[in-house]
């Protein structure tokens, strides 16, 4: 099922982005021009989720192909590597909550500050390159202004909907004892709105007790 679901949002999010952008007027007026510009950005965070559920290993038994997908999820969503995503996001698991933890700031918590500094241990010049020549590329099809607030916007929005969901609100200052050992903490229970906001990665705590669990299972975790 993890092939499946993988499938599923890479090619949702692949023709709903070719489908706004030959069809959707940039309207701040319409209703459709918002609806399509929120969903973009959901299915942005999607990808990332599968690259995510990659670094666990859950989307493929066969490592090639679950690293694969992993990979193209990766490259898909901003340009990132996969194989330093994955070495980060091991330390995460390793040291959540401390400055060991390349997600979390022992610093200012602030939501700006803390989602900078999060921003900056995965931009790197590649990246950048990557995205540009992208963008360049799209610029033989499509003009300037519906590349950026149809593709670059939502993928920013993205970073923020998932830096939000999964590790500002999971992680933030205070620590109870509630949140040992992981330093994290759940949203309450409510499966759709676990799901629409960051595919149940909001039930952040029964993730990290139990990090082999896809995102598409999360939700059976929180009810046990």
């Amino acid at each position: 099922m993890g092939i499946f679901y993988a499938i599923v949002i890479l090619l949702s999010w692949g023709l709903h982005l070719i489908y706004i952008l030959l069809n959707q007027d940039i309207e701040l007026q319409s209703f459709w021009f918002w609806l399509h510009l929120l969903l973009q950005t959901w299915l942005f965070t999607g990808l990332f989720i599968t690259a995510h559920d990659s670094m666990h290993g859950t989307v493929a038994k066969n490592k090639f192909i679950n690293n694969a997908m992993g990979a193209l999820a990766s490259i898909f969503y901003a340009g990132l590597w996969y194989p330093k995503l994955k070495a980060k996001h091991y330390l995460h698991h390793l040291h959540p909550g401390t400055a060991s933890d390349p997600d979390y700031t022992t610093g200012n918590q602030n939501f700006f500050v803390w989602w900078f500094q999060f921003m900056k241990q995965y931009i790197t010049v590649w990246q950048i390159l990557i995205m540009a020549g992208l963008f360049n590329i799209g610029l033989i099809w499509f003009n300037e202004k519906q590349l950026i607030v149809l593709w670059i916007i939502p993928s920013i929005l993205s970073t923020f909907q998932l830096f939000y969901f999964g590790t500002y609100v999971p992680h933030r200052l205070p620590h109870t004892d509630a949140m040992k050992p992981h330093k994290a903490r759940s949203q309450p229970h409510n499966h759709f709105m676990a799901l629409l906001t960051c595919y149940f990665f909001g039930y952040h705590f029964e993730h990290h007790a139990s990090p082999r669990t896809p995102w598409w299972r999360l939700y059976s975790i929180k009810q046990q």
